[in-house]
């Protein structure tokens, strides 16, 4: 098997991180790696087909991570509205298929591959532990996914639970709770948190 060019993405409300990845028989090595700001584009079409006219790659496939509810190839990237469509993307960059998936589900893809060099505890816990997973990254937005394991395997799947209500149990997350429902029609946990 030949060395083939990639694209991946990572598309969040204030970022996106674009990377050419060469694979071929063991993991890819990044070629070339950039960094735009989402907001200066229109939408998601604009912003790839941006970043591949000034790369001019022959492409072998795409994956992009979104950050917002993805089915089937299609849904929104939720703090700048974008309409997501794989097939329509895939059809304007001349590919056969695009992989589009949730941002926080790429991240629990990528979980069990990590070395003790990309972690660090905040709490020890039982070191024989084993079982489920969770990520939660605060940025723009609140992203969450989990990933079950089965026994042998762990399987990530997409959350949008950082939209569920703040729900306060202390007079001080009360106060912080009146005070936010005076600027914003719904207080969630990405409200509070990002």
């Amino acid at each position: 098997m030949g060395v083939a060019t990639i694209l991946a993405g990572d598309i969040g409300g204030t970022h996106a991180r674009f990377g050419l990845f060469d694979v071929g028989a063991g993991p890819g090595v990044a070629r070339i790696q950039e960094t735009l700001p989402s907001k200066q584009f229109s939408g998601l079409r604009e912003l790839v087909q941006h970043f591949v006219q000034r790369h001019s790659p022959s492409l072998a496939g795409a994956c992009l991570a979104v950050a917002g509810p993805v089915e089937n190839g299609r849904g929104t990237i939720t703090n700048l509205g974008w309409p997501v469509d794989a097939a329509a993307l895939a059809a304007r960059l001349g590919l056969q298929h695009i992989h589009i998936l949730n941002d926080l589900e790429a991240v629990g893809h990528g979980l069990t591959s990590l070395t003790a060099a990309g972690l660090m505890t905040l709490n020890p816990g039982a070191a024989a532990a084993r079982g489920n997973l969770a990520v939660i990254a605060a940025g723009t937005g609140l992203g969450q996914c989990a990933c079950y394991f089965d026994g042998t395997d762990h399987h990530p799947f997409a959350s949008q639970g950082g939209h569920a209500d703040f729900a306060p149990r202390t007079g001080i997350e009360m106060e912080l709770l009146r005070h936010l429902m005076g600027k914003f029609p719904h207080v969630s946990y990405e409200r509070v948190i990002s």
